[in-house]
């Protein structure tokens, strides 16, 4: 037997909600094939068609085991499945003296600490925050309370900022590294689903055991996790000589992975400080917009949606005076979510639990923000024009950690919501009406004002006055860059490799994750540890 891949197999919604995926599937590929004699192996890919809102298919490519004779290139959309294989990786035979450090157990962190260990090299893990189940214990109190641990919240602990996310799997990278990722993640308890997903998705709730579970994995083949131990100073030369942990004691080390996050502002400056080069990138900012879920759903599937168990996605953009303005991180039935990490400062990301079950659908609506935008052309002066949003949106609250809300048409008024309409909040707590455009320079305000007409005419829900939007989104991306060579390595300080979306190199849990392994590999090919 050998097992094949058929491609592009058609299944209308209904037909598949009547009669089962299953079902329907093995129908299409006995016509497809022109035999009922295969075994049916499972899904390959998943996706929706709903281009034609009357006739809304799945598109699906399946698995299918068949005698060895079956002739495939006779089949238009039929190949021999081809199970990707792990790349060996050839150790360098420079002698490393100590164990890597990796500051940082986000998405970039954790793959990297995982493929290091993997290959022997006993990965020392620093993570300023708690383990995740402290970790979450310390974000509900903030939710709850408002007090905030400036070590410990959305922003910092053990999975990065990607635990309290819609947890998406989904990037614009192809890399096979893409698939490493995926089958670590199942292995440690993902749903299946995701390995043929066109948009996969795990969900905070799943996430954080996922984490625990690489984390152990790493333990087991040698590697150490220090929490509520941040990287405060480092020593070096041309080269890396040690780290220095809260300020309290040193560590030798001869390499160190910046997987910091894009939110580890005193790192940032430290390292400035230390002459490590860093440049400015743009980013963006803006507000978080909520629309009814159902409502999202229409839209997207009309009449099919009945037929569809799964919420509707939406992503929009468009470009204003040559100005990017677009939504993301959307999370269909999600939360709006407290991401603060300092005090005085509001900021705000959007998070769904795996079920996606939620009333409200919530995106980032935001424009970019340029070097050109900024005050001076000091590299950390996008953190700075951050800080000055953040500061504002929680002034509006009277120095609380609630988070001032507005009515799209209001928004587009200039005036202060007097009540909720059709869309209530779904913040992870308070809330208070407040006009938002005060908050915001004047150039993201106009940009989003204007991108409404584009993006009411292909979503005409986007634009109902009654949407509600969350002030500010601030954390979309890093602000900076920390500049490395083609082999990872810093330009500056040998030794140091900057990683992930905090050093300005992804965006995103998968991409995030890929640079992770991709620093990890430099390494290896360079230096050989024993222990």
């Amino acid at each position: 037997m050998k097992t094949v891949v058929l491609e592009n197999i058609r299944v209308p919604v209904e037909k598949a909600f009547r009669e089962g995926m299953d079902n329907s599937i093995i129908s299409a590929a006995r016509t497809r094939l022109g035999t009922a004699d295969f075994e049916y192996a499972g899904l390959f890919q998943k996706s929706i068609d709903a281009r034609h809102k009357g006739k809304i298919n799945h598109v699906v490519a399946a698995r299918i085991k068949i005698d060895d004779s079956f002739i495939v290139d006779g089949i238009k959309g039929c190949r021999i499945y081809a199970p990707s294989e792990p790349v060996e990786i050839i150790r360098g035979n420079k002698y490393l003296d100590n164990p890597p450090i990796i500051a940082g157990s986000g998405p970039s962190g954790l793959l990297c600490a995982y493929v290091l260990a993997k290959h022997g090299f006993a990965p020392i893990v620093l993570e300023r925050g708690n383990e995740v189940d402290n970790r979450k214990e310390k974000v509900k109190k903030l939710w709850d309370t408002g007090e905030l641990d400036s070590d410990s919240n959305v922003q910092f602990g053990e999975g990065g900022a990607g635990t309290f996310s819609d947890g998406k799997l989904v990037t614009r990278i192809n890399d096979p590294k893409c698939k490493f990722v995926m089958d670590l993640f199942l292995q440690n308890g993902a749903p299946e689903e995701i390995a043929y997903d066109a948009k996969p998705h795990i969900g905070t709730d799943v996430l954080a055991p996922i984490i625990k579970n690489i984390r152990q994995e790493i333990i087991r083949m040698g590697g150490k996790f220090h929490f509520n131990s941040k990287l405060t100073d480092i020593s070096a030369g041309a080269s890396l000589k040690s780290v220095r942990i809260n300020n309290e004691y040193d560590i030798e080390a001869n390499v160190l992975v910046l997987a910091i996050g894009h939110s580890a502002r005193d790192t940032y400056e430290m390292l400035l400080e230390r002459g490590v080069s860093i440049e400015q990138k743009p980013f963006s900012a803006g507000l978080r917009i909520e629309h009814l879920q159902y409502d999202v759903n229409a839209a997207q599937w009309g009449k099919m949606a009945k037929y569809i168990d799964s919420p509707a996605e939406y992503a929009v953009h468009t470009r204003i005076r040559n100005r990017a303005a677009y939504t993301f991180c959307m999370c269909p039935g999600g939360v709006v979510v407290n991401a603060s990490s300092e005090e005085g400062g509001l900021t705000i990301n959007g998070m769904s639990y795996n079920s996606r079950n939620g009333r409200n659908a919530n995106s980032a609506w935001v424009a970019e923000v340029r070097p050109c935008d900024l005050e001076s052309k000091h590299p950390l002066a996008g953190i700075e024009f951050q800080r000055k949003i953040e500061k504002k949106s929680y002034s509006a609250s009277g120095g609380r950690f609630i988070a001032p809300v507005q009515k799209l048409g209001d928004f587009l008024n200039g005036e202060i919501t007097a009540k909720f309409g059709g869309v209530r909040s779904a913040f992870t707590g308070g809330t208070c009406f407040a006009d938002l455009n005060l908050m915001l320079p004047d150039f993201i305000s106009d940009t989003l004002i204007s991108s409404l007409n584009v993006f009411g005419r292909k979503l005409e829900f986007f634009r109902d006055p009654y949407a509600l939007l969350t002030g500010c989104e601030t954390r979309t991306s890093a602000p900076v860059r920390v500049v490395r060579k083609p082999d990872f390595e810093s330009i500056s300080i040998n030794g140091i490799y900057p990683a992930g979306e905090g050093a300005g190199y992804a965006g995103g849990i998968m991409s995030a994750a890929v640079d992770g392994i991709k620093v990890a590999e430099s390494i290896i090919k360079l230096y050989n540890y024993n222990g």
